[in-house]
């Protein structure tokens, strides 16, 4: 568990989505509150078998709202995904291990869907449509 004074530095590095809604009250609450639609949780199928790499920041008030759909989503539909990494940026959207680097990181959070290791689509920031739609829009 992460103590208040610790929630108040930036978090870096690979993370588990438990360890954020446990850790960040913010994405905990977002978590509570979005309720997906049968539609959303259908369009997740569309996902299984790939791999999904999210580039967020504890800070970020788009992570605090968008990532806890992912958490929500991934959780109801029960899809299996080949892989999911959380991995967390400090301000200048950088970690330690070079995963957001590899990524070209522009903002977070960023959502990329990999199949066989190959980059085949992204959701910047913020979906159009709903995080669903948008995430299996290839």
């Amino acid at each position: 568990m992460v103590t208040p004074l610790q929630a108040q530095q930036v978090q870096q590095g690979a993370m588990s989505g438990e360890q954020l809604l446990s850790d960040y009250p913010a994405f905990q609450q977002h978590y509570q509150d979005y309720q997906p639609t049968e539609q959303d949780l259908q369009a997740m199928a569309k996902l299984a078998g790939k791999e999904l790499v999210v580039l967020l920041g504890t800070w970020c008030h788009d992570s605090e709202r968008e990532v806890p759909k992912l958490l929500k989503l991934l959780k109801h539909s029960e899809v299996e995904l080949a892989q999911v990494s959380f991995v967390a940026v400090d301000y200048q959207k950088q970690d330690k291990a070079g995963v957001a680097q590899r990524f070209n990181l522009k903002y977070t959070p960023t959502f990329i869907v990999l199949d066989e290791g190959q980059e085949i689509h992204r959701v910047v920031e913020k979906p159009k449509k709903s995080l669903a739609a948008d995430l299996t829009r290839f």
